[in-house]
């Protein structure tokens, strides 16, 4: 099957659940570029690793890779809550994440080119109820499906 040549390559990633050498290794193993942080807190001694103030420089010295934030993607704290807490359903929580999302006008805002070779960054698991799954649904709905997507797990 031939790739599309104009497809963008992205993956997303969780760090929760996952030793430090798996990690990086699967970045590494995908060959990402530039891991792109959507956290909405990125500072949390639970990141342990994957603190902000530390990730860069595992990131550069382990993978060389780049390390960028990207605020833009990150849920608002009452819409995590609220779906944590069981008061919105996944439905709910992606129809509420696309219009945040949308009017902060990130199909607008971001340039598709950070995403090329990118890893969008978040701490779930596994992407089926990220929100990192969701940004990147927004995102290639909004750019033509341009997108292709792996997620690392």
């Amino acid at each position: 099957m031939k790739r599309d040549q104009s497809a963008v390559q992205v993956a997303s990633i969780g760090f929760t659940g996952k030793p430090a050498r798996k990690f990086f290794d699967l970045l590494k193993g995908a060959h990402v570029r530039t891991v792109l942080d959507i956290r909405l807190n990125n500072t949390s001694q639970l990141a342990g690793f994957a603190k902000r103030q530390d990730l860069p420089y595992f990131l550069e010295n382990l993978c060389n890779t780049a390390y960028v934030e990207v605020p833009e993607l990150a849920p608002e704290p009452d819409l995590l809550k609220r779906y944590q807490a069981k008061k919105l359903s996944w439905e709910n929580l992606r129809d509420e994440y696309f219009e945040l999302i949308a009017r902060r006008r990130v199909e607008s805002n971001l340039d598709i080119a950070l995403f090329e070779s990118g890893c969008l960054l978040c701490s779930e698991h596994l992407p089926h109820h990220c929100h990192r799954a969701l940004a990147l649904e927004y995102l290639n709905s909004h750019w033509n499906n341009r997108l292709a997507i792996t997620h690392l797990t």
